[in-house]
């Protein structure tokens, strides 16, 4: 298990932890991972031919006992608190991507904004803005 992480692996962890808190890693969901690590500028300097690697070895390590604390860990460790918002953002716009956020997503963010010591006005600004980029007619 890696000591340490880039900020990129760390953004890419929280993405793919919240895809997989279900229990499954839905299609939508991984899709829009990929979006985002192919279009926002904290990316810019990431191979984003990595972004399987890299996705893996988080679900690798889900697997192990206490594997969530340990990816949320090193992903508080390796963010400065204003990328600890962007994460927050992240992991929130992943589980709005297939349009249900249900009750496992909602337990997720909770321990995610907890964490990663973030106020809960700006968490549910985040969470208000996603909801309005993803509604429906």
């Amino acid at each position: 298990m890696p000591g340490t992480i880039s900020t990129e692996q760390a953004l890419i962890y929280v993405m793919v932890t919240m895809s997989g808190v279900e229990g499954r890693i839905n299609a939508t969901e991984l899709k829009e991972i990929g979006r985002v690590v192919k279009s926002l500028p904290i990316f810019k300097d990431f191979d984003s031919a990595r972004l399987t690697t890299v996705a893996q070895e988080c679900g690798e390590m889900l697997q192990e006992p206490e594997g969530l604390m340990t990816v949320l860990g090193l992903a508080r460790d390796q963010l400065s608190p204003r990328l600890r918002e962007t994460a927050y953002a992240l992991a929130v716009e992943v589980a709005a991507a297939d349009l249900a956020v249900g009750k496992e997503e909602l337990r997720f963010l909770a321990i995610l904004r907890d964490t990663l010591g973030l106020d809960k006005l700006v968490t549910a600004a985040l969470e208000r803005s996603a909801i309005a980029r993803y509604q429906t007619l």
